[in-house]
């Protein structure tokens, strides 16, 4: 809302620190939604040259595998599938409290489809 906006842009104001931060995060975003994986090492370096310690820890973490992460903002294909697969089958066992064996488990994942 509008007022929402307003509020947003006096925190904003009142903390050059937050008013940074937010910037680095929309643009991070915007390369994510957009799928911009070439502007992942200018990003990398404006981040890492600001005074964010707290945002340097996720620089580091992106440059410990940057390749993997310029593909993953680059590339159309994602592991959704997969990792929805792997959340319903966690949600199923953490439903059986541990009381049940494999057997079981394997069964409720192939009746749950």
């Amino acid at each position: 809302t509008d007022d929402e906006q307003l509020g947003l842009k006096q925190v904003l104001a009142s903390c050059q620190h937050l008013e940074t931060t937010a910037a680095h995060v929309t643009a991070f975003a915007e390369m994510l939604t957009g799928r911009h994986g070439d502007r992942l090492a200018s990003w990398v370096a404006a981040a890492a040259s600001d005074d964010l310690p707290h945002l340097h820890r996720f620089v580091r973490g992106i440059e410990r595998d940057h390749a993997a992460v310029r593909g993953g903002l680059t590339l159309p294909h994602n592991s959704g599938a997969v990792e929805d697969n792997v959340n319903r089958i966690k949600m199923l066992k953490r439903q059986m409290y541990g009381r049940a064996g494999f057997d079981l488990l394997r069964k409720r994942i192939l009746l749950s489809h």
